[in-house]
């Protein structure tokens, strides 16, 4: 059976920094050897930010695309329907990343609270079409 890190496609020996994960959700993704770096210094393959509300993905958000590789993949996981006081959803937490000029792709669900969205850097020449969002090019300082 694949894990929840094997659906993320999570590769072992990636540069890892998560952002206010809960232990139990860590540990419910199943990581292969993975290289977990507590500072955001220099540049991952695997990021992932748990968020409760808009304000705090507006926030960390364009601080950890600067940290993302070209090919790498910043995940977005916030509370499903309303639990834990969120004011997140689907739409609005791709509204936020393509905002900061960031695509999403896989959205899948990583236990009974927590959701997550996949998003990464937007492939040159491709055009991206969102009924939530339009892609914005926004720019951010390393």
């Amino acid at each position: 059976m694949r894990t929840v890190a094997d659906k993320m496609g999570i590769k072992a020996h990636s540069k890892t920094h998560f952002v206010n994960a809960p232990n139990e959700v860590i540990q419910a993704l199943n990581l292969p050897e993975v290289e977990l770096t507590e500072q955001l210094f220099g540049d991952f393959d695997y990021i992932h930010l748990f968020v409760k509300h808009q304000s705090e993905q507006e926030n960390i958000f364009p601080k950890l695309k600067a940290k993302l590789k070209s090919e790498g993949m910043l995940w977005v996981s916030w509370p499903k329907g309303g639990q834990l006081d969120t004011d997140l959803s689907l739409p609005k937490v791709i509204r936020i990343g393509y905002e900061f000029g960031l695509v999403e792709s896989t959205c899948l669900s990583i236990n009974s609270v927590w959701s997550a969205l996949k998003f990464t850097h937007p492939k040159k020449g491709k055009t991206y079409k969102n009924s939530h969002a339009q892609l914005k090019s926004r720019t951010t300082e390393r």
